[in-house]
This record gives C-alpha cells, structure tokens and sequence, in this order.
C-alpha cells in the first residue's frame, strides 16, 4: 500500500471529480443531524484512516465527556489496540463504526480520488465495506449501522450497494481539518463555526500534524458555547443522495 494510500485520508471537497480513462461522476454526500428544541447539537466524526492515533485528541474527548462517532479502518485496528481499548472503556462517548478494510474509495470502476487508487469494481465495493464491518467484529464491538468511505466520494451504484447491505453512509457538513492536512488555526476556526445539526468530519490518526491541535481547540470551543454533542447513533441523520432514506 502506498504511503499515501494509508496514513492520508483526504476529504472531498468538490462534488465531482474526473480521472482518465474509465471516469464517472461521482458525489459527495452531506449530512445533517435533526435540530432539536431547545439546544444546539452537533455531531463530531472522526476518521482513522490508518497510521497512529492522535492522543491529544482522545484525551480531549474523554476528560472533557466530548461524545463523538469514529470511523475506523481494518488497517488502524490492528495497530491501535490500545486506543481501541480507552474507546471501549467509555462506550458513553465512542461509537466505532466502518471506514473500510483497506481504506479504498468506495467507487466500482477504476479510477484515482486525491491520488488514492478506487475499489474498481462491484465485488470490490462491497469487499472493502465487509471487511471493514468483520474487523470491528474481531474487537467484540457491536455490528456498525454506519460507513464512510475513503476520500468520502462515491459512485451513486455504489452508493445503492452499500445501503442494500444494511448501512447508511455518513456525509458530512463541515470538513473541519481538511483531510487533516489544514493547519491548527484554521481547523479550529472551521470547527468552532459549527451549528446546530452539523456534522464534522476530522481525523483522529496524524498525531504528527498542526490540525489535530486545531481539533481540540474547536471543539473546546464549541462547548464554551454550551453547544451539545451527539453521536450518529444517538440522533436523526439526514443525508443526501440516498445515503440514509
């Protein structure tokens, strides 16, 4: 696997994109949780793509009761028990839920996403979507009810084979960190401007990088303005492109 391929998760930030070849529109899915009666509520995802784990930010969340939805991969499983292990002892905070096997872009015909090779077919969608779901069998997590994939861009087909076995895919509403590539600055400014009903997407895997200071201080303030966290399972998410309905 290309050291890009696993330890970068670039997040989608235009609705289509085209690659040589075999190219395919491809979407972007938002996703919103509904707003509730009085009080702001957010959602907080974050990806381990693969790579470590950014304890900066996990130990943000737990001394600070901060709930949030993390999407893991097969690839950060099983070099991360011992963050498995803090998430396990707090399931009040953590839901883990399915980021892939592989960390490949759920697309069924091939074509690059931000440098990252596609899953190229039908059987290999749904390969790296079941692999995903049976590595967090391994750690005796409950069966997940979400996925996320890769660069979080997809080909609308597959989009359909994924909700036909069972799962909603989780867009997003904010990109908070930028594929964890932006800097602290910037991560906590975007982070901070949440509102009711958003859903944020960071990573929790590039503990060597600014954005995961900017994580923390976003959050920080988020909760400075009394504002809630929610995890996806604990609240209505509405996405688009067919994604939840």
């Amino acid at each position: 696997m290309r050291p890009f391929q696993k330890y970068f998760c670039a997040i989608a930030i235009s609705l289509w994109v085209i690659s040589p070849g075999n190219a395919q529109l491809l979407v972007a899915p938002t996703l919103h949780i509904k707003a509730e009666a009085g009080g702001g509520r957010v959602a907080l995802t974050l990806d381990a793509c693969g790579g470590r784990t950014d304890t900066r930010i996990l130990s943000a969340l737990v001394e600070n009761k901060i709930p949030a939805t993390i999407f893991v991969t097969g690839i950060w499983l099983k070099h991360n028990a011992a963050a498995v292990e803090i998430m396990r002892a707090h399931p009040e905070l953590f839901e883990l839920e399915n980021h892939g096997g592989r960390h490949v872009p759920a697309v069924d015909t091939p074509q690059k996403i931000y440098g990252i090779r596609s899953a190229g077919s039908p059987e290999a969608v749904l390969a790296e979507v079941e692999l995903g779901a049976a590595a967090l069998a391994v750690t005796g997590e409950p069966a997940p009810k979400w996925f996320r994939g890769a660069t979080a861009e997809y080909s609308p087909s597959a989009i359909a084979m994924i909700r036909k076995l069972g799962f909603k895919i989780a867009g997003f509403s904010i990109n908070g960190d930028g594929g964890s590539l932006l800097g602290a600055k910037e991560t906590a400014r975007r982070i901070a401007a949440a509102k009711d009903g958003d859903v944020i997407i960071a990573h929790i895997n590039q503990p060597t990088h600014a954005a995961g200071e900017g994580v923390v201080q976003g959050l920080l303030a988020l909760k400075a303005k009394g504002l809630t966290f929610v995890r996806l399972d604990d609240a209505d998410g509405v996405g688009d492109e067919g994604t939840t309905d």
